[in-house]
């Protein structure tokens, strides 16, 4: 049964191992940064096409130990590349390493992509060529300490690339982080929900997708498509099967609004693109203003966070009014803000009742939880867990 890995935001693997689990996985094992499964090929296609969180499908072909770049060489030339694609697919190699004795991941990559390269010609006297900005076929190797693992990338493409949202601002939330945040909101389709600084419309056309089940991976291609064991007619079905799950496009309680009409625009010509506009309802605002739509709901926001000093003096005088405004304009809600600003939790005057680190990238942030009590604007209204 192929060994495969899931990697995906830090602190999103407690929800990536319950998915997997639910698709059918074996020995599940979570571990910073991802997880590892077993299960068949259908498995595999499940899970790029309907993994929200995780951002990558990897198929581990090959775990060994080294000494020295040698070992590494005849450890990569040693595996039967030519049984799991075709030479005339363009590859691209891609090494990361941990605690690694060896000086160069730029050599480690080289001798990698050589030892592939090797083990075709000696098949059938053709190498593949390497293409590093879209290859057929994409080689992950990972090195800790004096292990070597090498894996063959079932996604292609990072599968928070939905083949949806086209068009961004500064700074966006990647769609599987964003998919991840919702999910640990506990909000649910049904349960009205407002980003109040919603820029390119990421929580947005998540949330639309989930509410109308329409699988993350539905509208792109996967590198699985191009090994020599794909089973073209079992994945046809299967995407047919996902179509027709699918539940037509209908306005939702689901709202958006941006202090910014250009960040608006950009959201609205997301949602146009992917012909889910219907769905939400959008205006321009300022979160310190907005009214409630609802007498309760969960809100999600993705707070701006400053590098520059006048950034910084905005966002300190930003935070004591939000807090504010949420207790006046919020009872009723719980409201979910992701930062990498750790003043906020001083600035804001209101006690967050969970805080969550997550990473966006290598940013490290925080989902901070705050239940607004209905009827109450008094600090201590806000209940811990």
């Amino acid at each position: 049964m192929p060994d495969f890995f899931a990697p995906c935001p830090r602190g999103l693997e407690v929800i990536l191992h319950s998915d997997l689990e639910a698709m059918g996985a074996q020995k599940v094992k979570s571990t910073e940064g991802g997880v590892h499964f077993f299960g068949d090929w259908e498995l595999c296609y499940r899970a790029n096409l309907e993994s929200r969180v995780a951002s990558r499908i990897l198929w581990r072909v090959s775990t060994s130990k080294y000494a020295s770049e040698q070992d590494i060489y005849q450890a990569a030339f040693k595996m039967h590349w030519q049984n799991w694609f075709d030479v005339t697919h363009t590859i691209r190699v891609h090494v990361t390493a941990i605690r690694c004795p060896l000086k160069s991941l730029e050599f480690i990559t080289l001798l990698v992509k050589d030892a592939i390269c090797d083990r075709f010609r000696a098949h059938c006297n053709e190498r593949p060529s390497v293409d590093t900005l879209e290859p057929d076929v994409r080689i992950h190797t990972f090195i800790e300490d004096d292990q070597m693992m090498l894996y063959v990338d079932t996604s292609g493409d990072p599968l928070f690339k939905r083949g949806v949202r086209m068009h961004t601002n500064i700074a966006p939330i990647r769609e599987n982080l964003a998919a991840g945040i919702l999910r640990m909101s506990g909000w649910q389709p049904g349960t009205p929900l407002l980003d109040p600084m919603c820029g390119s419309g990421t929580f947005l056309i998540e949330a639309v997708q989930m509410a109308l089940n329409i699988q993350p991976g539905i509208s792109r291609r996967f590198a699985f498509e191009n090994l020599k064991n794909f089973d073209a007619p079992k994945w046809k079905a299967m995407r047919a099967a996902a179509i027709a799950a699918q539940v037509p496009p209908h306005p939702l309680e689901i709202y958006g609004s941006d202090l910014y009409g250009d960040a608006l625009k950009t959201a609205l010509r997301n949602l146009q693109d992917a012909g889910l506009d219907e769905c939400v309802e959008l205006k321009q605002a300022n979160i310190l203003d907005i009214s409630a739509p609802a007498a309760s709901g969960v809100m999600v926001a993705n707070l701006p966070y400053g590098e520059r000093m006048g950034e910084l003096d905005e966002l300190a005088a930003l935070y004591p009014k939000l807090g504010d405004a949420l207790k006046k304009n919020f009872g009723g809600w719980t409201a979910y803000l992701f930062t990498a600003d750790k003043a906020i939790l001083k600035m804001m005057r209101l006690s967050p009742s969970r805080r969550t680190p997550l990473f966006n990238g290598a940013i490290e942030c925080r989902l901070l939880q705050y239940k607004m009590v209905s009827g109450s604007n008094r600090k201590d209204a806000v209940k811990k867990d």
